[in-house]
């Protein structure tokens, strides 16, 4: 495994974090806690580490022993493969979490320009979308500037689209066109303001002949990113999509209609500033829907094919010297895959129930961070390739807290509607890390066969989209029947994520997937 220097001391935070809650776990010791509990019991350890453990596990001691799982083989070394590929890369950013951080914005920025020689007079971007250029939460970070960074001009752009497309990228990156060159660039909003400025990055920075150069094949080229790109301070505003961790920039490519995107490692932020307090202000449904593309993260990366199982690409290590981001399962990934499912399994629907449940925002914003670092090794599959298709096929579908002015199926929610169907589909192919999702969600799996893996999970996951109020499945948002196959056509071409799934797939698999997903109960 190699990890760039630049981001070992990120690695290292969230690997002692998970650490930490797994030594807990295993010895019944807090290294933090006065009380060495000498048997590993966790009501003592609820009652006595509280700080570590806000609200008692609901599984128990014995109920999390009653399942044995096997030896987890998914990443062995297979000797006689030769074309597969032997390692896995890590290039994480830098994260910086708490409630308070928004007001240090500027000293990071000030820091950041420094690194990068700009001395005096920086030009400064700022984007975000209208509804969020009227919160308190872009005022403390545009006074923070203001305060720290000497003699800035700021420019601001406040016309992100929801849900960005081929268009909206272009008009965001005209934008810094007619101003002329950046120096920092600061995304203040959600996963579509952070992909946007990760595109108007790249576009500003080496325009290409065609749009669709640097797009993933097979739409596009996927050439890879020429070189260096200004940096760019992440400001996530909600708890879901993990933008802030990743090199992914999705959009909606209109001619198409379905979602594709833009993957390499230069897109991702210098650094993220997570600030828990920044999600109190979101309507539920926008709670739920970026919960469940949390959620997906986390699913989806753990079960991808292992990365031992991905074929080596000698042009991609050649040309680049680096593996894509879509490298398959891996053991970094895994830990942070876990912990972001327990995590959501407990809060999503308390912090999609009752806005007043900072903790529940709070550990939902923690697990966004985690599961967008390790979808950012292992990447993602059937759910979020499936889901470019329902969003870019969407007829007439509104969602509630959401701009109404145009039909929007809002990503996570279009993810969710699929996966417990796929994943109810993909069970066979490991049915213990399949189990293992199920558990961490918090799943009764005592008793379970390897058979009963997909049936367990499939109805995990309806239980938290009744716990959350989410749609019925895809005849609820106007699909029918009649629909699949122009849905199938649409996931087909995301090879980038389909290929990435451990069971190769076909037109009649995805035609029964999709079927599967019409309604759930």
């Amino acid at each position: 495994m190699s990890i760039t220097k630049s981001s070992t001391r990120a690695a290292l935070a969230i690997g002692q974090v998970i650490k930490r809650h797994q030594h807990i776990h295993k010895t019944g010791h807090d290294h933090n806690c006065k009380t060495k509990h000498t048997t590993v019991d966790v009501k003592s350890l609820h009652t006595c580490c509280h700080h570590f453990f806000p609200e008692q596990p609901s599984t128990t001691n014995e109920e999390l022993a009653e399942y044995k799982f096997k030896k987890d083989s998914h990443h062995d070394y297979q000797p006689n493969v030769v074309e597969n590929d032997y390692a896995y890369e890590i290039k994480a950013n830098h994260f910086k979490f708490g409630p308070g951080v928004l007001k240090e914005t500027g000293v990071d920025a000030a820091r950041i320009l420094k690194e990068f020689g700009v001395n005096s007079k920086p030009r400064i971007a700022i984007y975000t979308d209208k509804v969020m250029r009227n919160l308190e939460t872009f005022d403390i970070v545009y006074k923070s500037i203001k305060q720290y960074v000497r003699d800035a001009q700021i420019l601001i752009y406040d016309d992100v689209a929801v849900e960005p497309t081929d268009v909206s990228y272009k008009t965001a990156t005209q934008f810094v066109n007619e101003h002329g060159q950046v120096d920092l660039f600061i995304s203040v909003g959600g996963g579509s303001v952070m992909d946007t400025v990760k595109a108007v990055n790249l576009y500003s920075m080496y325009p290409p002949e065609d749009f669709l150069d640097y797009v993933n094949p097979p739409i596009g080229k996927g050439l890879p990113v020429p070189g260096p790109l200004k940096p760019h301070i992440a400001i996530p505003t909600t708890c879901g999509t993990g933008s802030e961790a990743t090199g992914f920039a999705i959009f909606d490519l209109l001619s198409m209609k379905a979602k594709t995107g833009i993957a390499h490692h230069e897109l991702r932020p210098t650094m993220a500033i997570i600030d828990p307090t920044t999600t109190l202000t979101m309507p539920a449904n926008v709670v739920a829907a970026s919960g469940f593309d949390v959620l997906s993260h986390g699913l989806e990366s753990y079960t991808a094919q292992s990365y031992r199982r991905r074929k080596q690409n000698p042009y991609v290590l050649g040309k680049t010297g680096m593996r894509p981001q879509n490298q398959g399962s891996n053991p970094f990934a895994d830990m942070g895959c876990l912990e972001a499912l327990r995590l959501t399994g407990q809060y999503i629907a308390r912090a999609t129930n009752d806005a007043s449940d900072i903790e529940a925002r709070h550990q939902m914003m923690f697990a966004s961070m985690l599961a967008g670092a390790a979808m950012g090794s292992a990447g993602v599959h059937l759910p979020h390739g499936m889901s470019y298709s329902v969003s870019g096929n969407n007829k007439k579908f509104i969602m509630d807290g959401y701009p109404n002015d145009h039909v929007l199926i809002p990503h996570g929610v279009a993810v969710i509607l699929n996966a417990p169907s796929v994943f109810k589909h993909t069970a066979y192919s490991n049915p213990e890390r399949h189990l293992k999702c199920a558990q961490a969600l918090g799943a009764d799996i005592r008793g379970a066969t390897p058979q009963d893996a997909g049936e367990i999970l499939h109805e995990r996951l309806v239980q938290l989209m009744k716990d959350t109020h989410m749609p019925n499945g895809l005849n609820q948002v106007g699909f029918s029947d009649v629909d699949i196959p122009a849905l199938v056509k649409g996931t087909l071409p995301q090879k980038r994520v389909v290929d990435n799934c451990a069971v190769q797939v076909d037109e009649q698999n995805l035609s029964d997937m999709f079927k599967g997903a019409m309604k759930y109960w």
